[in-house]
């Protein structure tokens, strides 16, 4: 109980300012219903809770069992054993986001052209996840640098772009920022540290990063190969209108309706990764009773936290977004979007669960060298920095291409300056900082916006925010990279220096 309530005391902290931005705004900007805004608060209260849960059950499940299948995979030294399961942990975790489901049903035109519907959008993702996972373990076990195979695999991205419709772009490069949400996170960066684990010698920590990395860009290669084969174009984006509550009692059953929903969601999400640890511990046998105890105790808490998290932030915060993102395009020609959206960005990612999951596996990974705290503060400084080029792209009409080319280029020729460590962290960062917020509140307020600005404009201008989000923290965080280096330096030489003055005074 403690521990839960340390957790939620630490959610309490990261939800608050985003709560109390809205109420500024609903004050003085973009007035709200009563019902629309008793929703919101009551979605706080229900992502301070949720968000807590989850964390906690995120510690005593996924990440335990992830280091666990990543060291006995690497310890049978069996690479197709280790590529196998790599493929098939990446799909079953990938179908389970429930990002990913909300992005498909966004899509309209892929859905159109095959019976699998949604579906199809979802398993291509899959098959990406799956595919560039496995590429990622084996980098790892073969000892290859990160940087040389995410330029490879960018450039890839981009040469396929050419053969695309530009109205694909943005979902494309979207899907890889949805993909790595809550739910893939803290079991695929716990593969990593377990492979990397098992490994000795100089560079082995450096590895336990990149694996995000990897299932971020494999899902933009794989919806664009989708776009060619398909050769999807004029994607149209149906709004629907917003579900009016005009008392206590419609705000008690819309709440109740969404549980219903997202516990079923989050059940799918979770039974396959609970299918495969039982499998797994039915072969292995590498825990012990007390241990499995507290890993079943930890998926309840990851189901229940993870239901009540998404809840609160799809039922309370999607329409609220819509609405700030319509009240702010209406006001002085929606200029007042860009710092608005700054605002929202700088705090929003503190709210992701999957943030506070890297942030503490790089704190230990680096025994304290990277604080939890630093890494916070240049995640935040990126996603302020995105959204506020996201808002100036919907106001504007700018090319999303004119955007990712640039931005790509100069965080893959950092990785050319940065130590390894720093640039597995920022390619991860990049993943984690756009899930279940970005995809149930700056989207909608993107949405919101496009849809007073230029309703013909929604999939093409609205969607890219996502794709903003993931780009850069990659930036950020490897500048962050390069100072940790020269402080690290500085203090490096200033303790040779005394070491030599000392020895002088010895010998004198």
């Amino acid at each position: 109980m403690k521990a839960l309530r340390d957790k939620i005391v630490e959610s309490l902290t990261s939800i608050l300012p985003i709560a109390l931005i809205v109420l500024v705004l609903s004050v003085a900007f973009v007035p709200m219903d009563t019902g629309t805004f008793v929703l919101f608060l009551v979605g706080v209260v229900l992502l301070i809770v949720g968000l807590g849960c989850f964390m906690l059950g995120a510690d005593m499940s996924m990440l335990v069992i992830g280091e666990k299948i990543g060291t006995t995979m690497t310890r049978s030294r069996k690479i197709w054993l280790i590529a196998l399961l790599s493929f098939v942990i990446g799909i079953i975790v990938t179908i389970a986001e429930p990002d990913l489901q909300i992005l498909a049903e966004q899509v309209p035109a892929i859905a159109q052209k095959t019976p699998l519907g949604n579906y199809l959008l979802i398993l291509t993702v899959a098959v990406g996840v799956g595919i560039f996972l496995t590429v990622g373990m084996l980098r790892i076990v073969l000892r290859i640098p990160l940087h040389y195979l995410l330029i490879g695999f960018y450039v890839i991205a981009f040469v396929l772009s050419i053969f695309v419709s530009p109205d694909f772009w943005a979902v494309s490069f979207d899907s890889g920022g949805v993909t790595t949400g809550p739910m893939t996170v803290p079991f695929i960066m716990s593969l990593g540290v377990g492979v990397a684990s098992i490994r000795s010698g100089k560079g082995s920590k450096n590895d336990s990063f990149g694996l995000v990395a990897f299932s971020s860009v494999g899902p933009i290669i794989a919806v664009l190969v989708l776009g060619i084969i398909f050769r999807i174009s004029d994607v149209e984006y149906v709004l629907e209108d917003l579900k009016v509550v005009e008392d206590t009692r419609g705000v008690f059953f819309t709440y109740l309706e969404g549980f219903g929903h997202y516990a079923q969601e989050v059940a799918i999400a979770i039974s396959p990764i609970l299918v495969f640890f039982v499998l797994f511990q039915l072969s292995a046998r590498v825990f012990r009773k007390r241990q499995l105890v507290r890993i079943l105790v930890g998926f309840l808490y990851t189901f229940v936290g993870l239901t009540v998290f998404l809840s609160g932030a799809n039922v309370g915060f999607m329409p609220v977004g819509r609405l700030v993102g319509q009240g702010l395009a209406s006001l002085w020609g929606g200029w007042l979007l860009i710092p608005v959206g700054m605002v929202i960005g700088y705090f929003v990612v503190a709210a992701e669960p999957a943030v506070h999951v890297l942030n503490k596996q790089v704190e230990r990974m680096s025994a304290g060298a990277i604080s939890s705290s630093a890494m916070m503060k240049g995640m935040c400084i990126g996603v302020c920095a995105s959204l506020g080029l996201a808002m100036m792209r919907i106001l504007t009409g700018v090319n999303i291409m004119y955007i990712l080319i640039p931005g790509y280029v100069i965080a893959l020729v950092l990785t050319f300056f940065t130590p390894p460590l720093f640039t597995g962290i920022a390619f991860d960062s990049g993943g984690v900082a756009s899930g279940a917020m970005v995809s149930s509140f700056v989207l909608p307020m993107a949405i919101g916006a496009c849809s007073v600005l230029d309703p013909t404009a929604i999939m093409t201008q609205a969607f890219g925010c996502v794709a903003f989000v993931a780009l850069t923290p990659l930036i950020t965080i490897q500048l962050l990279g390069i100072m940790y280096r020269r402080k690290t330096s500085k203090i490096k030489r200033n303790f040779l220096s005394v070491e030599d003055r000392v020895l002088e005074y010895e010998v004198y």
